[in-house]
């Protein structure tokens, strides 16, 4: 269930909804992405927007489905962090600075959950790497279909020389939120083809 996560109180509007149709969750998985701008002349809301986006929209979700899985003593909780967390990229800087704040916070909160609640209850994340979405498609390939300069300088850095897809992270997800995935706790594990293990040599 995508919801927009930037306010609490639509966070709890939408936990509401979903255990009137779903019941009580004992997984709770959330992405937010945006797009953001040039550094010089951001102005402070844009700044604010991604942080509360991508930041304080996974605090919030697990404020709000983290009490019901402290309550019922089991859960999963699976954020959704970025390659950009460990080696921030060029033009990103509030999102990639709001991925390694979700990186440490999912860390935080795992041994927070196990130590006060129960350690049944597991927080990991995924840090994707580059996806070829619709929201992404523009700046990495052209109308073509080719890759654009900086879609070449991803691919040549990506040891499997592609981009990935989005259905290539639902395995790890469902490691992640499934038994075989019991001892698993504040971990965050890259998707990225290889991007984040190439020193480039």
């Amino acid at each position: 269930m995508y919801i927009l996560t930037q306010q609490k109180n639509i966070c709890k509007y939408k936990f509401a909804f979903g255990i009137d149709i779903f019941s009580y969750p004992s997984i709770q998985l959330e992405t937010k992405n945006v797009s953001n701008k040039t550094f010089f002349g951001i102005p402070q809301d844009a700044l604010q927007w991604v942080m509360n986006l991508n930041l304080l929209g996974t605090v919030y979700t697990s404020q709000i489905y983290g009490k019901v899985m402290a309550e019922q003593g089991h859960g999963s909780i699976v954020n959704f962090s970025s390659m950009s967390a460990y080696t921030p990229l060029t033009n990103t800087i509030a999102y990639s600075a709001a991925k390694a704040a979700v990186s440490n916070f999912t860390q935080w909160l795992s041994v927070h959950f196990a130590q006060e609640y129960s350690p049944q209850i597991r927080v990991n994340a995924i840090a994707p790497g580059f996806l070829l979405t619709e929201q992404n498609r523009f700046l990495l390939t052209d109308e073509k279909g080719n890759p654009t300069a900086r879609g070449e300088k991803i691919i040549n850095a990506t040891p499997m020389a592609r981009y990935g897809n989005p259905e290539e992270l639902v395995g790890a997800v469902i490691y992640r939120c499934s038994d075989a995935a019991s001892f698993f706790t504040g971990t965050i594990i890259p998707i990225d083809g290889g991007y984040n293990a190439y020193s480039g040599v």
